[in-house]
């Protein structure tokens, strides 16, 4: 409504509309009344837009012809919209062999002739207007299917789409409140052009004697019965055929300006990826941690790209999984959760979280109310489309009910423990610093009062006072809660700040853990000893930079034995091999044969199904 040239078609069709259905008060006559006197007149008083053949007035049977010319594109519209829109959005967010259906019977249909088809439908229905247009709305509805399939698919892979599944809402919540708003646009563009090629092939239906039969007018009859008398009259024909170009080009015009709005707010975001197959099932160990993986195994389209992982956190606790980037601490968060990426999946081993395991157990139940993460991309994980009142109270309605004013309170409650003030909650994602958005991302993770956050480097994105901020916020979140935390990260600072025990991975391997002080004083791995060596406090003015050689293998390039070998110093013909894991001294594990060259202590070996 701000653009001022949208105003045009929108007023015209608007006007059109409120003409046709006013006719029987606004028409100045009755469409079949004649005026003998007056046959084939151009514009006159009595009659503004002339008369046709019989004396009847034109005006009057365009303001009757178009009810029925709206109505039979409304009913096109109306189906398109019910067939094409919600099978478009059922196969690009359920996938799998409901996508597979889809484009089967999408290319099917895409094949058939429009017009042959409905010439026979109309010629069994006895020409029934009605019967023919819902025909013509399902054999057009393929292309608006494809194209609302499409933009799903995008936005089904939005961050802010896999944090309202890590919230705990259904899908239907998901697809209306969030996914819809996105379609929204593209879909009406859509639409706006299939109402003028609506009103096109009725009219073109009406023109060759298939259409409402006279004397009831219909737009295209009005033009049938112009180009009879061209020769004599040809002015009958601009009536219909302006208001009918008009209203086409209306649609059309309105439909463009909804696409540049739509545009303005949103980006264009990833192609889908390959399908995600189902999480295979495991039998779990008894466990008294909160958190327990063991043995676990993950795949990404068939590439096994973290292996043999063990990881346990007990209640209160916060653990850091510590590593380079590519290392897998990203992809085992998700999976703990089960949003890995399409083509993602856990092929071994258990995640026992409360005696439950979760590699067996419909995590939706789990996500949100047990279970909370917050991402690194603070803003990109918030729907751009509602404040931030509405995105927290969501989840809070969605966990706890109440009325609207419960929710209200809870949300400012969240809001104020994460030391937000009131006036937050009414602005949109774009309004909010890196840091407010963080904040409010920890305010949606807290709303179902969960036992563990999953805080996937959090503070990467903010400024270094802004992170103090945060860390602190989420040692006063914790100690009120109770709840345990891990932390992913890459920075050791933050590690010894906020951690009692620690994980180092790298190259899809937990290749060391220890409690932090030990991890830190006594490193049992070159990979641990590197990291902590690299640290730009350790180093000395005049001196260069300490940094570990080589990059991380991509998971395809591992090495059979020790991944790490390639980069290692003190790599042997034994690391070529499988390397176990050992533990040098009591809750102090690594995978490195060589580990005694960094210890004077010597150790046990331990398999890796004993590892945690």
């Amino acid at each position: 409504m701000s653009r001022k040239l949208a105003a045009a078609p929108l007023g015209y069709l608007i006007v059109l509309v409120l003409a046709c259905v006013l006719a029987p008060v606004l028409a100045p006559y009755s469409p079949n009344a004649t005026d003998l006197d007056n046959v084939l007149s151009g514009p006159t008083v009595q009659h503004p837009l002339g008369t046709d053949g019989l004396g009847r007035d034109v005006l009057t049977r365009l303001m009757y012809g178009g009810q029925v010319s709206l109505v039979n594109a409304a009913i096109v519209v109306l189906t398109v919209l019910l067939a094409g829109v919600t099978s478009g959005i059922a196969a690009g967010f359920l996938d799998g062999w409901l996508d597979k259906a889809f484009n089967w019977v999408v290319d099917m249909m895409l094949a058939i002739p429009v017009i042959v088809t409905l010439l026979v439908v109309l010629a069994v229905f006895g020409g029934n207007q009605t019967v023919a247009m819902i025909s013509l709305g399902i054999l057009i509805s393929p292309g608006l299917a494809r194209v609302t399939r499409g933009t799903t698919f995008a936005v089904r892979q939005e961050l802010y789409i896999a944090a309202a599944r890590v919230s705990g809402l259904p899908n239907r919540h998901i697809v209306v409140r969030h996914v819809l708003p996105r379609v929204a646009g593209p879909v009406i563009v859509q639409l706006s052009v299939l109402a003028g090629g609506a009103l096109l092939i009725d009219a073109g239906l009406s023109y060759l004697g298939f259409g409402a039969q006279p004397p009831d007018p219909t737009w295209g009859t009005m033009i049938a019965e112009a180009s009879a008398v061209i020769d004599r009259q040809p002015w009958l024909l601009i009536p219909p055929g302006v208001v009918l170009g008009l209203a086409i080009l209306a649609f059309g015009m309105l439909g463009d300006y909804v696409r540049d709005v739509t545009a303005e707010r949103t980006e264009r975001v990833p192609a889908r990826p390959p399908r995600r197959p189902r999480r295979r099932i495991s039998t779990a160990a008894p466990t008294t941690a909160l958190l327990s993986i063991q043995d676990v195994s993950i795949a990404l389209a068939g590439t096994t790209v973290a292996e043999n992982l063990c990881l346990e956190i007990d209640t209160g606790q916060t653990v850091g999984l510590v590593g380079e980037s590519g290392c897998g601490k990203t992809i085992t968060g998700r999976a703990i959760l089960d949003l890995l990426p399409a083509g993602g999946t856990v092929t071994r081993g258990s995640m026992v979280f409360n005696g439950t395991d979760l590699t067996t157990t419909d995590l939706r139940a789990v996500r949100g109310s047990e279970i909370a993460m917050i991402s690194q991309d603070p803003v990109a994980a918030l729907d751009p489309v509602f404040t931030v009142a509405q995105q927290v109270g969501e989840l809070v309605r969605r966990h706890h009910g109440g009325s609207r004013r419960e929710v209200r309170a809870r949300v400012l409650d969240l809001l104020r423990d994460v030391d937000l003030d009131e006036k937050v909650a009414a602005r949109y994602p774009h309004q909010l610093s890196g840091g407010m958005a963080q904040r409010v991302g920890i305010a949606m993770a807290l709303a179902g009062e969960p036992r563990l956050l999953i805080a996937d480097e959090p503070t990467t994105a903010l400024d270094v006072t802004v992170q103090a901020e945060v860390l602190r916020l989420l040692r006063r979140l914790q100690a009120d809660r109770g709840m345990a935390i891990l932390l992913i990260t890459h920075d050791w600072a933050i590690v010894a700040e906020m951690c009692q025990r620690a994980y180092v991975m790298y190259a899809g391997h937990i290749v060391e853990s220890a409690p932090v002080r030990d991890l830190v004083d006594r490193p049992l791995h070159p990979y641990t000893a590197g990291l902590l060596g690299a640290r730009p406090t350790r180093d000395r003015r005049g001196r260069r930079l300490a940094a570990i050689p080589g990059v991380v293998p991509r998971p395809s390039a591992w090495p059979s034995g020790c991944h790490f070998a390639e980069r290692c110093a003190l790599a042997t013909p034994e690391c070529a091999d499988p390397v176990p894991v050992f533990e040098p001294e009591p809750a102090h594990q690594t995978r490195c044969v060589n580990h005694v060259l960094l210890s004077e202590g010597g150790g046990h070996e331990r398999t890796s199904a004993e590892c945690a």
